[in-house]
């Protein structure tokens, strides 16, 4: 393996969205020497997909605002099956992160006094989430990537990571290939910070696009770290339908924030059927009442539209199921009725060219047809709340791919101050661990030799098994069978077919050399989609109850038993262990939040 190109640095960041720029300023900035690698390009990350806001109680628009009252419907959002600690950590430090955003050159709209404004979102008692328009994320990443670049941090573009490398128990490096060359390189770093995102690209309807093969969650369990709350998916109410082409296709949730109403096809507003008992007492049950949320009587019960995502993807689930759906099989997204086109063209000009340009729409006169999307894992490596540490010293997780601040279900906009918060925290601890070491790990050339041969097996096998249709039956598989609605014959069916794709996955063949071969690069990203696609559909079998992000159809209510637990998995042979665990103990003072009546 002598062709193998080498690095050496204190900190390596997999990952450049939100939290991967984040952690690698800060890292930077303590002295650290840092390089960030990322899969694609520097900029072309998800985090621009978070069009809504940042949410961060910072009392713009109303003053009694609070962090208290942030982590509260944070933890309410999750169904309690949050880390208090991350939830709370992450309320108290967002409006920090937001206004240091600020002052690297964020251009955030403003109040008419000229502070930073902010708007109403799902879940959020009050309009929190600041914000750029529709195109926050795009804004958040365009003032990172210039802070990054500016402080010279190194980025290794289009390379992908496919092993963690350790010396003993403690992270060593990372290996991957350059994806233009197929050459391989070697990252030697005591400390890896993943901020890889999430692994919406095992389902065959998602907003994500390719990098989302759940890499950093597979990295992680292979290097010995667990993984929680890996069967809690996100799929956000609102994505495009039509065409087929762009179905799965983000609409943000300031349309419905701006007084976007869902009507069904017989021109009912449904949401007023679906508010469960859990937000009954913060959620208007008129349309009357729900419409003077939109004025300045903050005391107001909320839309039902702005319920938590995972309580409005269940209703428009259910509306199609009973007949009801728009001509494509969605449901229809009305913002014309209560905006005038100008506010439209000015508050969501992305959603109004996005419909315009892909779906021939103009959505200052006609509604959006849309359905839930695979858009979000709350599940992902479990972290130390402070230090954002993993179980294996040296390696640390930020953003979608970290588990446990968002519980059962992230609420809308907190992900972009999660990325913030943490991707901090990751970047801080990372680098006091990797400068305080008295001496570096070393990478054996033996894990170097297995890491290189296991890249190249597709070279090898000439079973003819094609790795494109070995993902098409992954991602029809998790769809069908591990989706928005589960019972446990199908998830058991499921984790049969896993294991028959365990068998079929080794035996992917790709022609052709290692110069940019994108049939060579899934046949790897299959064994990460595998892997954490089992993840799911234990945790999913596990769990006899609905809650947040998973429903069962043959446990339909939440379980008080398993309200008290998370679900962690390990890596155990070539397949997946999976043991309950409890929840860590809140302290008094902010368990007396929850006993507080509802403003």
């Amino acid at each position: 393996m002598s062709e193998i190109e080498r690095h050496a640095y204190d900190v390596v960041v997999i990952g450049a969205g939100g939290s991967g720029l984040r952690a690698a300023i800060e890292a930077h900035e303590q002295g650290a020497r840092t390089a960030i690698v990322c899969k694609s390009l520097l900029g072309k990350a998800h985090t621009v997909m978070a069009e809504g806001g940042i949410a961060a109680a910072m009392g713009n628009v109303w003053e009694q605002d609070n962090w208290q009252v942030h982590f509260r419907d944070t933890m309410r959002g999750g169904k309690m099956l949050n880390h208090w600690r991350m939830a709370q950590l992450h309320a108290q430090e967002a409006p920090d992160r937001v206004y240091e955003l600020e002052a690297w050159g964020a251009l955030f709209d403003r109040t008419k006094e000229g502070k930073i404004s902010q708007r109403d979102f799902g879940g959020h008692r009050y309009a929190r989430l600041a914000h750029v328009g529709d195109r926050t994320g795009l804004e958040m990443i365009r003032t990172l990537q210039q802070r990054a670049v500016s402080l010279g941090i190194d980025v290794f573009m289009e390379c992908t990571v496919t092993q963690l490398l350790k010396d003993g128990d403690r992270i060593a490096g990372a290996f991957g290939y350059w994806r233009e060359s197929g050459r391989f390189v070697c990252f030697e770093a005591p400390a890896v910070v993943l901020a890889t995102g999430g692994i919406g690209k095992t389902f065959q309807i998602t907003s994500n696009s390719w990098e989302y093969t759940g890499d950093g969650h597979a990295l992680a369990l292979r290097a010995g770290a667990t993984l929680i709350n890996m069967e809690f998916v996100q799929f956000h109410p609102t994505g495009m339908v039509w065409p087929p082409s762009v179905r799965g296709i983000l609409i943000t949730e300031s349309v419905r924030g701006e007084g976007g109403v869902l009507r069904n096809s017989e021109n009912k507003r449904f949401m007023f059927d679906y508010i469960s008992e859990y937000f009954k007492q913060e959620t208007a049950d008129s349309e009357d009442e729900a419409d003077r949320w939109y004025g300045d009587h903050v005391n107001n019960r909320r839309p039902p539209e702005l319920l938590p995502r995972d309580e409005v993807a269940r209703a428009i689930n259910s509306e199609v199921k009973a007949g009801r759906s728009s001509p494509h099989g969605g449901v229809f997204l009305d913002v014309a009725t209560r905006r005038s086109a100008e506010d439209i063209q000015r508050r969501l000009p992305s959603m109004y060219h996005q419909f315009k340009e892909l779906a021939d729409v103009d959505i200052t006169k006609e509604p959006m047809e849309v359905a839930p999307t695979c858009h979000y894992v709350m599940g992902g490596v479990e972290v130390d709340p402070d230090t954002a540490q993993s179980i294996v010293p040296g390696l640390y997780a930020a953003g979608e791919v970290a588990g446990g601040m968002h519980g059962s279900n992230r609420l809308g906009g907190n992900s972009l101050s999660d990325l913030l918060v943490f991707g901090k925290r990751a970047g801080e601890y990372a680098a006091q661990y990797a400068t305080g070491l008295d001496a570096r790990p070393a990478i054996a050339d033996a894990d170097l030799d297995g890491a290189g041969r296991h890249a190249l097996a597709p070279f090898e096998s000439d079973s003819g098994e094609n790795p494109y249709t070995v993902h098409q039956d992954l991602q029809k598989t998790m769809q069908s069978l591990c989706g928005i609605i589960r019972k446990e014959e199908e998830l058991r069916q499921a984790i049969d077919v896993l294991q028959e794709y365990k068998q079929r996955v080794p035996h992917t063949s790709v022609e052709g050399n290692r110069q940019y071969n994108p049939g060579w690069h899934l046949a790897l990203d299959l064994y990460n989609m595998l892997l954490v696609s089992e993840c799911l559909a234990r945790a999913a079998l596990e769990r006899t109850e609905s809650r947040g992000g998973h429903t069962r159809e043959d446990f339909p209510q939440a379980d008080p038993v398993w309200g008290t637990k998370n679900i962690v998995c390990r890596a155990e042979g070539d397949g997946v262990a999976i043991a309950a665990q409890p929840l860590p103990e809140m302290p008094d003072e902010l368990k007396k939040l929850f006993e507080e009546p509802a403003e």
